[in-house]
This record gives structure tokens, C-alpha cells and sequence, in this order.
């Protein structure tokens, strides 16, 4: 796959991932469907990647005052619990499970938004 194409996924899923949206989902699809890489190794990068994409973000949104510390601190201590028994179970179910997985969660996100955003128009 051309360099110019893994520019193109990684600026885009930045992009995404500073606005909170989930830049990893593009990120992962990409990998997974252009890349051709297995669904573990693809998550591996994602999360690699994501280390200094939330760092820039962070510190953004940290100066801008965006963050609540009262919110946020118990949802990292959750978010490191549920990081640890998330990477116990993706190594035990494996890649082909896990891709499904994504996919139905990824529809599901998909077919949540349709909805809400039709709810939204006939409430206006």
C-alpha cells in the first residue's frame, strides 16, 4: 500500500481522534481492509498511534479549559481496569472473533446515529 494512502489515514484519523469522534474506528478499518493486516496487529498500531495524538489533544484542550478533573479521574481509573481486562480477553478470542466484534459495534454506533439523527430533525 502506498505511503501517500497511510498519510492520508493517519492525518485523517488525528483529525478525528482530537475531535473525540474515534479516530482509531478509521484508523483499524484502514489497516484492516487497504493494509491488509490482521485485526490484533491493526489495534496494536492504533494504540500506538493514539499515544502522542491524545498528548497534542490533551494539552489543547487542557489550555482551553475543556477538561472537568471531577469527571475525568474516575473514568481513567475505570478506563485502566477496563484496558486490562480488554487486552486479556482480545488475546484469548483472537482475530477473526474480534474483527466481527468491531463490525457489529461499529454498525450498531452507525444505525444509533441514523436514528438519533432523524429524532433529531422531527423534533425540530
Amino acid at each position: 500500500m502506498s505511503t501517500l494512502y497511510m498519510w492520508i489515514a493517519g492525518i485523517l484519523s488525528g483529525i478525528i481522534g482530537a475531535m473525540g469522534i474515534g479516530g482509531g474506528g478509521i484508523l483499524i478499518i484502514y489497516l484492516t481492509l487497504f493494509a491488509d493486516m490482521e485485526q490484533m496487529a491493526a489495534q496494536g498500531i492504533n494504540l500506538l498511534f493514539f499515544i502522542p495524538c491524545a498528548v497534542v489533544a490533551l494539552i489543547i484542550h487542557i489550555r482551553k479549559g475543556r477538561i472537568v478533573w471531577k469527571t475525568v479521574l474516575p473514568m481513567i481509573v475505570g478506563g485502566l481496569i477496563g484496558v486490562a481486562v480488554g487486552s486479556y480477553f482480545a488475546g484469548i478470542i483472537g482475530s477473526g472473533i474480534l474483527g466481527k466484534v468491531f463490525a457489529v459495534f461499529l454498525v450498531a454506533l452507525g444505525v444509533k446515529e441514523l436514528i438519533g439523527g432523524f429524532r433529531k430533525k422531527e423534533n425540530q
